[in-house]
């Protein structure tokens, strides 16, 4: 029951019958718990398989996929814990990735660093500096080593902190 949840919730499924559930053939686009195993030497903890029809997801979109997978479906309040263990991605899915634009060779060269790994950071606290502290932050990361720094997933350009400012 709870591996069927989670399918429904992270695909096609919400708390209630809608009237638009008639428009579509949510049989086709639903997701699917196919496979369940206890957990060996572990009381009500259970492994549940789901499966997903692709054209749920968006061609060579990574953020789309771990946004429907996971999205809303770590808050669902139907179960007491839930844990994302492995992630199988079948191959036409992984073809439509057109992959980053050039390989680790040219980030190296853009640095002029070579021989040893790069050393990264995201800037933190990821949401409240402003545009003027976010970018001392990252100057004080690259001054004191560092290669590069990244933002957070949750920075973008909000009202505090616009892209362009930073």
């Amino acid at each position: 029951e709870a591996g069927a949840a989670v399918a429904a919730e992270s695909s096609t499924g919400t708390w209630t019958t809608v009237w638009t559930d008639g428009l579509t053939s949510l049989d086709r686009y639903k997701g699917r718990c196919y496979h369940i195993e206890r957990v060996f030497g572990e009381k009500d903890q259970y492994i549940a398989y789901v499966a997903y029809p692709l054209d749920l997801f968006e061609e060579g979109s990574v953020t789309n996929m771990f946004t429907s997978i996971v999205g809303n479906v770590f808050g669902f309040k139907a179960l007491r814990a839930l844990r994302l263990e492995d992630l199988r991605i079948p191959p036409a899915y992984t073809k439509t990735f057109q992959g980053p634009p050039h390989g680790i060779q040219v980030e190296r060269d853009k640095l002029n660093k070579y021989g040893r790994p790069l050393l990264g950071c995201t800037i933190k606290p990821k949401l409240g500096l402003s545009a003027k502290n976010y970018g001392r932050a990252v100057y004080e990361c690259l001054r004191g080593g560092l290669d590069f720094t990244k933002d957070d997933e949750n920075v973008n350009s909000q009202p505090f902190m616009r892209w362009r400012d930073r």
